[in-house]
């Protein structure tokens, strides 16, 4: 029997140097040494350094980055190269055999160009060379390395037909490829404790409807907007999502955060 995959999302601001990869690295192998794992990863504060060294102007829409050839060429140095490297090195010195890739390897990531996004304050922008991941077949890249024990760590870009390389949101991936692969179970990390209230107190437990209500009335701004609706996705798939606390962690499971519920489902005792 095909053991169960488990997709986990690390944003950016989780890897910003060597030291915070390395202490992340540990749980990350605790996971892996329950069954199969693929981690997605953004590239953070490592994207924006980039963009400023080479005099680009940073423009976002609701946590999304647009993105001219420019930026793209910026992103791909900093995810696919610096971020990357500096993730898979740090698994490497905790014995975790990781494989950093894009999603150009082996056309691992199939995405489009992303239609013009509907922003939360009702504009229509276009993102430039951002890309949708598709819900193509599960990739065989992948896999080929779960069957023979290597954790696959992916950069949050895309791949087009034409070959043409787009810059995906890291939240957007991970919550693809955790429906493609049927993975039971999706842990998105960040910097935060979770999905946090009005009172900046963790909400323990939130469905649908409440998340929704969340982006319409503002609640959830900027980065978290994109979050939640990735998440959301995944949910409705069938996939169990928590979003986590990954700073300090010593395991994913202890780790403070929120978990997506049915509205339907009894409370938990």
């Amino acid at each position: 029997m095909t053991r169960p995959i488990t997709v986990l999302k690390l944003g950016g601001e989780l890897l910003e140097s060597h030291p915070k990869a390395m202490a992340i690295a540990p749980a990350i192998g605790e996971l892996a040494g329950e069954g199969p794992l693929v981690v997605v990863h953004g590239g953070g504060k490592d994207i924006d350094a980039e963009v400023a060294r080479r005099g680009l102007q940073k423009q976002t829409v609701d946590g999304l980055r647009i993105t001219d050839a420019d930026t793209l060429d910026a992103v791909v140095a900093a995810v696919a190269g610096t971020v990357n490297t500096r993730l898979v090195a740090a698994l490497a010195a905790h014995g975790v055999p990781g494989v950093g890739l894009t999603g150009a390897d082996a056309v691992v990531v199939h995405a489009t160009r992303a239609r013009q996004h509907r922003a939360v304050d009702g504009r229509l922008v276009d993102l430039g060379l951002v890309g949708e991941p598709t819900d193509a077949a599960p990739p065989r890249l992948i896999g080929d390395l779960l069957s023979h024990g290597y954790v696959p760590v992916l950069a949050c870009l895309g791949c087009t037909e034409e070959g043409t390389v787009l810059n995906i949101n890291a939240d957007t991936l991970a919550s693809t490829l955790a429906r493609v692969l049927r993975a039971p179970r999706l842990i998105v990390a960040g910097a935060t404790r979770g999905v946090l209230d009005a009172d900046g107190t963790t909400i323990d437990a939130l469905d649908p409807p409440t998340l929704a209500a969340m982006i319409a009335d503002g609640r959830a701004s900027a980065g978290m907007v994109a979050k939640l609706r990735a998440c959301r996705a995944a949910f409705a798939a069938g996939v169990a999502v928590t979003i986590v606390d990954g700073r300090d962690v010593l395991s994913f499971h202890t780790a403070p955060g929120t978990r997506l519920v049915d509205p339907a489902a009894p409370p938990a005792v």
